[in-house]
């Protein structure tokens, strides 16, 4: 690699320095099992629950759908019991005593209520009250927070707990559920910025593991660019400073947020208008804002958030200048097939995010030699900033491999992955915690960061390794390419 080369590329990846509000970098953990229950890391409390294993998550009670379908009337508060046990205080004291400083909490659009279907959708109920009390308890001890729609309306991944519907056919690249899930990112943008629990967001990401053949995606790119569109109305209308965009005060002649919010839904640029904002507040965009707006009066109510209704009221973090949420996609590399690239929907700070599990096949062959060869020569990090996909972190990966790993591996093999993805903005690992059972066995070995600490596989501090030169034996002619 020339001097040029590698300058430019270390310029790119300096840029992660420019997303105001976020981590300078990212150490961090999934709540994945919180809000959106996958239970195959439960097995033993999701019996307990009423639940099923080992059979056809599209058919038996094995996903969240059908268990809500099968428990109508119960279900609410059996999971409300599970939200409530499954993150406690005591985890967030675990998290800052182990210097994590970002969680990404997986969602799923029922998390705001009216965009469910009750007729036709079944999913449990009270979850933005979790939601706001676990965000809350992650604030007072100083832990960031990115908000990612990991099972958007109708399922977009094929039979997969993570999307709250296990389905052969997922229905999430249609008109009509881009569209629900642009009022879901318009309500919890709003909330990121008007209500104080919420202070800690930096980041929403817009869908979490679509698809990966982009043939089977359509619209895909446009929804990026909706998404990215809809986070930025919102924080025009707010009067939040966007790079790349330009200001506008007219629709906040009230102090009334939904008010203003209403106005501006109903905005029509000139031609004498500025360019950014004609192509903001786009028709689908401002739908989406008009659709919002009862849901935000609802909400404004129900969980007492005075700023919605005055934006003057109360110490919404919206009277110190709010920074602009960093909007965040799956990199352009997570598809095949000609993928729309996110780097094209940019407003405004953007950060991209890859997944990366070797434990699935397709990466390396299944020893520790080959898995420590391609990790310690990984380049994806200049791969993605070649084509704008910068910043980059690294939002899942884990310790589980296709053998029979010794302790001793997993030592090296987690070292080697922190230094690979601290090269980018970061990493987030997947999961936190998972259950300890006779059910689960030795589950939380491999998946479990909490038990990683415990087995001195991760270092109490996070940017540190044990081994900082545990690649030097597997880097290509003696070169990291990554």
């Amino acid at each position: 690699m020339s001097f040029f080369t590698t300058t430019l590329v270390l310029f790119i990846l300096c840029l992660q320095n420019v997303l105001a509000g976020a981590p300078s970098k990212i150490y961090g953990v999934n709540l994945g099992s919180w809000l959106v229950l996958e239970s195959w890391m439960l097995p033993q409390e999701w019996l307990d629950m009423g639940g099923e294993l080992n059979c056809d998550c599209s058919t038996c009670i094995g996903s969240e759908f059908n268990f809500v379908k099968a428990y109508p009337d119960t279900a609410d508060a059996i999971f409300d019991k599970h939200w409530s046990t499954w993150f406690t205080q005591d985890d967030v004291n675990i998290l800052a005593g182990a210097g994590i400083n970002t969680v990404r909490i997986p969602l799923g659009y029922w998390i705001v209520e009216p965009l469910v279907n009750r007729q036709t959708e079944f999913y449990p109920r009270g979850g933005i009250k979790q939601l706001k009390r676990g965000l809350r308890q992650l604030q007072d001890a100083g832990i960031m927070a990115i908000l990612d729609h990991h099972a958007p309306p109708g399922a977009q991944s094929v039979n997969q707990m993570f999307a709250g519907q296990c389905t052969p056919t997922p229905q999430f690249y249609t008109d009509y559920n881009y569209h629900r899930a642009l009022v879901w990112t318009a309500v919890m943008t709003s909330l990121s910025h008007l209500d104080p629990d919420f202070a800690n967001v930096f980041s929403i990401e817009a869908v979490n593991e679509p698809i990966m053949d982009a043939a089977q995606t359509p619209g895909y790119g446009d929804f990026q660019q909706n998404f990215v569109r809809t986070v930025r109305a919102i924080e025009l209308v707010l009067g939040i400073p966007v790079p790349g965009a330009s200001p506008i005060t007219s629709s906040l002649s009230s102090s009334n947020f939904t008010s203003a919010l209403t106005s501006a839904s109903k905005l029509t640029p000139s031609s004498s208008s500025p360019s950014s904002i004609a192509n903001i507040f786009t028709p689908e965009v401002q739908a989406a804002l008009t659709e919002a707006i009862p849901i935000l009066i609802q909400m404004g109510i129900e969980l007492a958030i005075p700023a919605i209704f005055d934006l003057h009221a109360g110490s919404a973090p919206f009277h110190s200048i709010r920074d602009p949420l960093v909007t965040n996609f799956m990199d352009v590399n997570w598809q095949s097939d000609s993928p729309p690239n996110p780097a094209d929907a940019a407003i405004g700070p953007q950060g991209y995010d890859n997944h990366l599990y070797y434990v699935f096949g397709g990466v390396a062959d299944p020893t520790p030699e080959a898995y420590m060869t391609s990790i310690c020569n990984l380049d994806r990090v200049q791969t993605d900033a070649a084509v704008g996909n910068s910043p980059l972190w690294f939002g899942e990966w884990g310790l589980p491999t296709q053998f029979d790993a010794t302790d001793e591996f997993l030592v090296d093999w987690a070292d080697a992955q922190k230094l690979a993805y601290a090269k980018g903005a970061g990493w987030i690992f997947w999961n936190f915690k998972v259950e300890i059972s006779d059910l689960a066995g030795d589950l939380a070995r491999e998946w479990s960061y909490e038990e990683g600490l415990r087995r001195g596989y991760m270092t109490q501090n996070p940017a540190q390794v044990h081994n900082p030169h545990v690649c030097d034996p597997y880097i290509a002619n003696g070169t990291s390419t990554s």
